[in-house]
């Protein structure tokens, strides 16, 4: 799975390599669920959309919070069929941090996965639109209780009742993250035309983007245990530490 990953290029470098404005995005070293991350869609590839990691269906009637989708059944599965289909985004990334044994607890080690010069790339991802249903008693004169986004923005979007989520699609491992995990994020390669062929072809052609990426130009080393919090976020949480 991927679970967190990192964000720290400078907003001038993202912009440059994504060719969108990033606004005042915040480096971050520690990206968790439920966070307002940037992601990068074909409805406005000139402007990084920030959207929450998790995501939710437009016809649930309460929040899914779902993070991957398995490239194995992301054209089939209901969740993510029309996202698959219809919405898929770009989410700029510099890392990734996986636990070796399994998910993240008492005595697993997170690992860092990079390239070798800590370059940005972009992990495939789907994205949805969801409006929570209307409570069934509203008071005349007040706003609905805790509207908006849940990832907390100042209420300043078009219809803030509309919450904007993405999963990051996640695939079989390469060599390098098959020591540390049975499954890894899809990167999309820019110099094959990946990045364009995600936000902008065909399904069929979309589809055959999700195998692993070569693990040739990526490294991984083990990083304290401070990053297992979501709440802890600073740049020592990147630097290797002595293994187990």
């Amino acid at each position: 799975m991927c679970g967190r990953y990192t964000l720290f290029t400078p907003t001038a470098d993202l912009e440059a390599r994504f060719g969108a404005d990033f606004g005042g995005h915040e480096p971050s070293y520690n990206c968790a669920p439920g966070q307002s991350l940037p992601v990068v869609t074909d409805e406005d590839p000139e402007e990084a959309t920030r959207m929450e990691w998790g995501l939710t269906p437009s016809w649930a009637d309460e929040s899914f919070d779902l993070i991957n989708a398995r490239a194995e059944t992301v054209r089939e599965k209901r969740s993510f069929a029309d996202a698959f289909e219809r919405r898929r985004c770009l989410v700029p990334a510099d890392g990734f941090y996986e636990w070796v044994g399994g998910d993240r607890g008492s005595g697993k080690t997170p690992y860092r996965v990079a390239f070798e010069d800590d370059r940005p790339f972009a992990m495939a991802g789907v994205y949805e639109r969801w409006e929570p249903p209307t409570p069934e008693t509203t008071q005349t004169g007040l706003g609905a209780f805790g509207g908006g986004s849940r990832s907390g923005d100042d209420g300043a979007n078009d219809d803030p009742d509309v919450i904007e989520t993405f999963a990051i699609v996640t695939t079989e491992p390469n060599d390098l993250v098959a020591d540390l995990h049975h499954r890894m994020a899809v990167i999309l390669d820019p110099d094959a035309g990946e990045e364009e062929t995600w936000l902008r072809g065909d399904p069929d052609e979309a589809a055959a983007l999700l195998d692993p990426y070569p693990s040739d130009e990526l490294t991984a080393h083990p990083v304290s245990t401070r990053v297992n919090s979501p709440g802890v976020d600073a740049p020592d949480l990147i630097e290797p530490v002595a293994g187990d």
